[in-house]
C-alpha cells in the first residue's frame, strides 16, 4: 500500500474540521517518515515505550497522540511532549497526569474516554462517572480537558455502532462547554469512521487503511 496516496485520499474525503490521526503503532520509522513527508503531523501510538522511541527518532513538530490504555506509572515518560492523551478513563489517572504536569509546569491536553461499547474489554467512564470527572477537571490546574473519546463495539451491525456513536455525541453536546474553544469528539477507526463522521466526529484514528494490515 502506498502510504502517501492513502493519506491524500483520506484528506480529500474528510470535512475540514476533522483531524486525521495516523495510527502508527508497530509501524517502522521509515513508513512514518513517508507519511510525514505528505504533510501528515498527527500520529497515534498505543505503547509508551514505542511512543517515546519514535518521538526521539522523528521530527519534533509531529503531534503525538497516546491512544492506548495508559498506566499511571508511565505517564511521566510522555508528559513532557505528548500532544493529546486520548484514553483517560479513571479519576486516578486524571490525578496522576495532573501531578506529572505540575512537576514540569505543563498543562497536559486530554480526552475523557467514555465506555460506549458492549465489550467488557474496553475502558471508559459511564455517564455518571463522566459528571464526576468533569468536576474533577475543574480543580486540576495541570489538566486541559479537550473533549471526549469512545470506541464502538467491534461488530458488523452498523445500526448498533451508529447507536453507540449517537449516544457519545449526545454526551459530548451536553458537556462540550467544558472543553474550550474547539472541543474534540474522537470516535471512528478504519472499520467505522464513516458512521462516526455522520454522527459528528471531529477526530478519527486510522491505521490499517493508511499503512496496511499488520
Amino acid at each position: 500500500m502506498n502510504v502517501s496516496v492513502a493519506i491524500e485520499n483520506f484528506r480529500k474525503e474528510l470535512p475540514q474540521n476533522v483531524t486525521l490521526i495516523a495510527v502508527s503503532k508497530t509501524k517502522p520509522i521509515s513508513l512514518i517518515q513517508e507519511a510525514y513527508e505528505t504533510g501528515q503531523r498527527d500520529f497515534g501510538e498505543n505503547k509508551v515505550q514505542e511512543l517515546v522511541e519514535k518521538h526521539e527518532a522523528l521530527p519534533n513538530d509531529i503531534r503525538w497522540h497516546m491512544i492506548g490504555h495508559l498506566q499511571r506509572n508511565k505517564v511521566k515518560y510522555i508528559a513532557p511532549f505528548v500532544h493529546l492523551i486520548h484514553g483517560v478513563d479513571s479519576l486516578r489517572l486524571l490525578k496522576e497526569i495532573n501531578k506529572q504536569g505540575a512537576k514540569i509546569n505543563r498543562c497536559i491536553p486530554i480526552l475523557l474516554q467514555i465506555h460506549i461499547s458492549q465489550e467488557d474489554t474496553k475502558f471508559g467512564f459511564d455517564s455518571n462517572e463522566l459528571k464526576e470527572a468533569i468536576i474533577e477537571c475543574e480543580v486540576l490546574e495541570w489538566i486541559n480537558p479537550c473533549g471526549l473519546m469512545g470506541m464502538a463495539t467491534f461488530t458488523s451491525d452498523s445500526d448498533q455502532v451508529r447507536r453507540e456513536f449517537k449516544g457519545l455525541k449526545r454526551l459530548f453536546d451536553e458537556y462540550q462547554s467544558n472543553f474550550g474553544e474547539n472541543p474534540t469528539l474522537s470516535m471512528g477507526m478504519s472499520g467505522d469512521y464513516q458512521i462516526a463522521l455522520d454522527q459528528g466526529s471531529t477526530m478519527i484514528r486510522i491505521g490499517s487503511s493508511l499503512f496496511g494490515s499488520r
